[in-house]
C-alpha cells in the first residue's frame, strides 16, 4: 500500500477528492472488502462520490491498474485483480475472530440503531450517493454472494456516513465474523427469493428515512431489518 500512496506524493498529488478515492480503494482491498473479481463502480460514479472529474478518476484507476490492483476491459468495466490480495498479506494479521452468527446478530442490534442520530446529522450528498449505489447493484445482484457483497457494502456506508471511525472499525469487524463458513451457511439456507425482496424494501426504506433525517423512523427500520434477519437465519429447520 505505501508504494502507492508514495507515487501520489512523488507526484504532488494534492487533490483531496483524488487522495480521497485512492486511500478509498486501498483501503477496501487492503481489508478484503474489494476482492478479486469485483466490479468497480463507473468512473461518473467515482467521480460524484468523491467530487473529481472523471479524467481525476482514470488517473487513479491508472495507477491502480499499473500496480496491477485492477483490470480495466473497453465495455466490460474494471475489476478488482487477484493482486490484490497482496495488500491483504502486507497487512498485519489480527488474532481470529470467533464469533457465532447468534453473537454477531445480539451485538448488531446493540450497535448498528445508535447510528441513524450521527448519519442525520453528518452524512453528505456523496454518502447518500453511495447508499443508493449500494441499494441498486445489490437488487441486481445474480447471486447470494454478488448480493452478500452489496448488502454488506450498504450497511458500511452506513457507518462511513456517520463520520466517525468507531462505527467503521465495528461494521469492518462485523464483515469479517460474516466472511466465515456458518454465517454463509445460514444466508444460504434463509435467503429464498421473498425473503430477499423483503430486504431489499427494508434497505430502501431505511435509506428514505436517513435522507429525510429522519433518525427515529430510521432506527426503528434498521431495528425491524435486523430482527427479521435474526429471525430468518435462526427459525428455518437446519438453522
Amino acid at each position: 500500500m505505501r508504494v502507492v500512496s508514495e507515487q501520489w506524493a512523488m507526484q504532488g498529488v494534492r487533490t483531496a477528492g483524488i487522495r480521497a478515492l485512492s486511500d478509498h480503494l486501498l483501503l477496501e482491498m487492503s481489508q478484503g472488502s474489494l476482492r478479486q473479481g469485483v466490479k468497480l463502480p463507473p468512473e461518473r460514479e467515482l467521480g460524484e462520490r468523491f467530487g473529481i472529474s472523471r479524467g481525476s478518476v482514470r488517473r487513479v484507476l491508472g495507477h491502480f491498474r499499473e500496480q496491477g490492483l485492477i483490470t480495466q476491459t473497453v465495455g466490460s468495466g474494471t475489476f478488482v485483480s487477484a493482486q490484490a490480495e497482496s495488500l491483504r498479506q502486507t497487512q498485519a494479521e489480527p488474532a481470529a475472530v470467533h464469533t457465532s452468527p447468534a453473537e454477531l446478530m445480539v451485538a448488531r442490534l446493540l450497535i448498528e440503531p445508535l447510528m441513524p442520530g450521527l448519519i442525520v446529522q453528518h452524512a453528505t450528498a456523496a454518502d447518500f450517493q453511495h447508499m443508493a449505489d449500494c441499494l441498486e447493484r445489490s437488487e441486481a445482484a445474480d447471486s447470494i454472494e454478488e448480493f452478500e457483497h452489496w448488502d454488506e457494502a450498504l450497511h458500511r456506508s452506513f457507518a462511513h456516513a456517520t463520520h466517525n471511525s468507531f462505527f467503521v472499525q465495528i461494521l469492518d469487524l462485523t464483515n469479517k465474523v460474516r466472511e466465515q463458513g456458518e454465517w454463509g451457511r445460514l444466508k444460504r439456507i434463509s435467503l429464498t427469493p421473498d425473503t430477499r425482496r423483503q430486504y431489499e424494501a427494508q434497505h430502501r426504506a431505511i435509506v428514505e428515512a436517513l435522507k429525510d433525517r429522519d433518525a427515529v423512523l430510521a432506527r426503528r427500520c434498521l431495528i425491524e431489518h435486523l430482527e427479521q434477519i435474526q429471525s430468518n437465519l435462526f427459525s428455518r429447520p437446519g438453522a
